[in-house]
């Protein structure tokens, strides 16, 4: 029988199943994504007909790396286990650090208090309240020193949170790791450095865009040359999910921003090859187990695609995208916290079979406050009972070839690819973002999903359905609130103690340079090194590159 004959007969058999199967009770599925894509009851070889294996799937560490960056994935080497952690001061997360680490813990992820991000140093006025509160304070190299403090940075890759003040928090890291006495080119790990999903979602931005973008293209071109083991930057969904969108608007939106990344890059004169290999991702879990499968899947084969025919990238490391993956916090319920585990471990184990290199699990108490050690010992140990108990990671992709999975991909892909006609009709990204275009998007998502939770055609469990109304039993870490006073009070005997003129002199350096077109990663770090503070170094940037005003949207 020919193909075509095949699948005609194939279509004659599935009509007459749907006849049948139509007469049975519909109970307890809505038929939808999370993110609201209607699905078909049954997937078969219909749906997939123009499925190419070579084009579409290829080999798991081979073009188009639909099915994964590495040939052998988990078989050689687990993902890296890395929690997010920071709280208090440098002190108090160097002793979570070295106990994350004695319980089995494979990279570190550091989480900066609200001042740091915003890129106030702790004795601001704004700080007043927040200092510790949220993540680490860190305001100055003595700080980073601290922090890693007996903790090897030339064994232990280590991962930071921030956007705004990325270059500083580098330089001080990088700074600390020569005080270790170890190499540049001997220092790993990732900046997430994305100011794109600040202006779009998060919004702790600082500088305009454009000095921003520099700011970016100065650290690809500088960690090409010195510090080559550095992911330069981790462009991020998360927090666009975060923030309310559907998994296709995560996927779109982060690739879109994903590849101005690499226009900048190319406009500020770099090779696309010199750069791109070292550009990572950062995507969120959420609970729709088979949708955000996909996701990444898809992810890969676009960033691929376009990374080839759109960039003429050759070498193949330009081509791979590698992912950092966090269970979705917007998932947890402050209601029953304890089935946040069970959500947790579903949306983990959906970032190990997408194929995630870096996985953080989400603390059950986290909706609450900062997580506990014995919560977070438990997200830690759901990663590693999925690594070595379920079997999970015996075989390369195992759910390449369903009809679902396939299906579903290439439908996100297409969905994708229909967002990036948008955003290139309206101008790029920067005009996109001026315009609150993915701000109106995300906003919409938003309000629909809460509406369905809301009117209950959307279950949560223990808040809309099977709610007990007993109050949560759980310990709750609590910041003391004199974290704050005494990180005032080391800040004002570490500005007592320096060099002064040193770091006048760095600092009046760094704004002429700013004023120029020089690289300004050089620059930065010398103002680190003579213990210049985040808030001072800055200051002395905004008085050329000015600050950043959002747009009012209505």
């Amino acid at each position: 029988m020919k193909r075509e004959d095949k699948f005609n007969e194939l279509e004659r058999k599935l009509k007459r199943w749907k006849t049948a199967a139509g007469n049975l009770p519909q109970k307890g599925s809505s038929g939808r994504t999370i993110s609201g894509e209607t699905l078909q009851p049954l997937y078969t070889p219909l749906d997939i007909k123009e499925l190419d294996y070579e084009r579409d799937l290829g080999f798991p560490g081979e073009y188009p790396y639909t099915r994964g960056v590495q040939g052998n994935m988990y078989r050689g080497r687990y993902w890296t286990m890395r929690q997010f952690s920071g709280f208090g001061d440098a002190y108090d997360s160097n002793r979570r650090y070295r106990y994350l680490l004695e319980e089995g813990q494979t990279g570190l992820s550091v989480a900066f208090d609200m001042p740091t991000i915003m890129g106030y140093d702790s004795d601001h006025q704004r700080s007043l309240g927040e200092v510790g509160r949220c993540g680490v304070a860190i305001d100055s190299l003595e700080d980073m020193e601290v922090l890693f403090e007996n903790i090897p940075v030339d064994r232990v890759t280590t991962s930071m949170t921030i956007n705004g003040p990325a270059a500083i928090l580098w330089c001080m890291y990088l700074a600390n790791a020569e005080k270790q006495g170890v190499r540049l080119d001997r220092v790993g790990g990732t900046i997430q450095n994305d100011i794109l999903k600040e202006y779009i979602a998060q919004k702790s931005w600082i500088f305009p865009p454009e000095p921003s973008m520099r700011l970016i293209t100065d650290i690809f071109a500088f960690a090409a040359q010195h510090v080559p083991a550095w992911n330069t930057i981790s462009i991020s969904g998360y927090h666009i999910r975060e923030a309310g969108s559907t998994a296709v608007q995560e996927l779109a939106f982060t690739l879109a921003d994903g590849f101005a990344y690499v226009e900048a890059g190319i406009e500020a004169g770099l090779d696309v090859d010199d750069f791109a290999p070292r550009l990572s991702f950062f995507f969120n879990s959420h609970l729709d187990f088979f949708e955000e499968i996909c996701k990444y899947r898809a992810a890969r084969r676009i960033w691929a695609r376009h990374m080839k025919e759109r960039y003429g990238a050759k070498d193949p490391r330009s081509l791979k995208m590698r992912f950092h993956t966090q269970t979705a916090g917007c998932s947890l319920t402050a209601q029953e916290p304890e089935n946040n585990i069970v959500r947790t471990t579903i949306e983990a184990l959906a970032a190990v079979l997408g194929g995630t290199q870096s996985l953080h699990t989400n603390s059950m108490d986290e909706v609450l406050a900062l997580p506990t050690e014995k919560a977070v010992k438990i997200a830690l140990r759901t990663q590693q009972v999925i690594a070595h108990e379920s079997g999970a990671a015996n075989t390369v992709d195992p759910l390449a070839g369903s009809y679902f999975i396939e299906s579903l991909t290439d439908k996100m892909e297409a969905d994708a690819e229909e967002y990036f006609r948008r955003i290139e009709e309206l101008g790029g990204v920067l005009k996109a973002i001026d315009m609150g275009f993915f701000q109106q998007e995300i906003a919409d998502s938003a309000y629909i999903f809460q509406r369905e939770v809301d009117r209950g055609e959307r279950v949560v469990v223990g808040v809309n359905r099977y709610n007990s109304g007993e109050k949560p039993q759980i310990e709750l870490l609590k910041i003391d609130p004199g974290v704050e006073k005494k990180q005032v009070d080391r800040l004002k005997k570490l500005k007592e103690k320096r060099d002064n003129s040193a770091v006048k002199a760095g600092l009046q350096e760094l704004t002429k340079r700013a004023a120029g077109s020089d690289n300004l990663i050089p620059h930065i770090l010398n103002a680190v090194k003579v213990y210049a503070t985040e808030g001072e170094i800055i200051q002395a940037l905004k008085e050329v590159f000015g600050e950043y005003r959002e747009k009012p949207q209505f």
